[in-house]
């Protein structure tokens, strides 16, 4: 069975760039088969990784309106688009979850999308989820059998209370999350004494920060994949210090 590890947290807080890391972590200690899922409805994560998208689940949800052959059931024509939108890279697949152009609720979407992955994860030693922002998808039960799920923030009280309450809604909802812990990246100096303070009141075990790096904002503007980060970047080698003391 795949370890699953998620990633969540508010926009912005640089959860997508993680997520890239620790991929490129897994691929780096031979921890494969790996299967990466964009479950964010605004897809990002193909370009921190650096690799195109022909087809997402949201596209394919569309095309289910009207593209289902008379004869075939929805069920089997949507798992065949799953098979058929898992792209191949050389280290790790990659699904993209997308979102549907049409109106309509993206549930049902994400109902069979979770079914299909769910079959999907035996072939896979790991599975690494990037979430969307916020709680959504906790609500929505797209996060439910989890090893482990970081949470990240930015070094501020609103973030790291944004956190508490990711933590309240999975205790509220039973989510199947075995193991939970807070990541604070973009750390200007040292982690403030009065926000770890917060984060023990809030009850959050804090997995470690990360330092505030200019790499990462350069990558960002020349449109270059941050998974091709040096791993002397200290927010490299910070994040797969932690990784190291987390992921099995």
């Amino acid at each position: 069975m795949a370890f699953t590890v998620a990633v969540s947290g508010k926009g912005g807080t640089g959860k997508t760039t993680l997520t890239g890391m620790l991929i490129n972590f897994l691929v780096k200690k031979g921890k494969k088969p790996i299967l990466a899922v964009d479950a964010d409805a605004n897809a990002n994560l193909h370009e921190v990784l650096g690799v195109e998208v022909d087809l997402t689940i949201g596209e394919a949800r569309e095309k289910m309106k009207k593209d289902v052959p008379v004869g075939m059931t929805k069920d089997v024509w949507f798992e065949m688009q799953v098979q058929q939108s898992v792209i191949e890279e050389e280290d790790y697949d990659l699904i993209v979850m997308g979102r549907p152009e049409g109106p309509g609720c993206y549930c049902a979407a994400n109902s069979l999308a979770r079914r299909f992955i769910d079959i999907l994860t035996d072939n896979y030693s790991y599975v690494v989820i990037d979430n969307e922002a916020g709680m959504e998808h906790l609500s929505r039960l797209t996060t439910q059998n989890v090893d482990l799920l970081f949470v990240v923030s930015d070094p501020t009280v609103r973030g790291i209370r944004t956190a508490g309450r990711i933590l309240e809604v999975v205790k509220e909802l039973g989510l199947n999350i075995k193991e939970l812990a807070l990541i604070v990246n973009r750390v200007q100096g040292e982690f403030d004494p009065k926000m770890a303070e917060l984060v023990e009141k809030i009850g959050l075990k804090l997995a470690g920060v990360l330092p505030a790096d200019e790499t990462i904002a350069d990558f960002d503007l020349e449109g270059k994949p941050t998974i091709q980060l040096p791993e002397d970047t200290p927010s490299v080698q910070r994040a797969y210090e932690i990784f190291e003391k987390w992921v099995p």
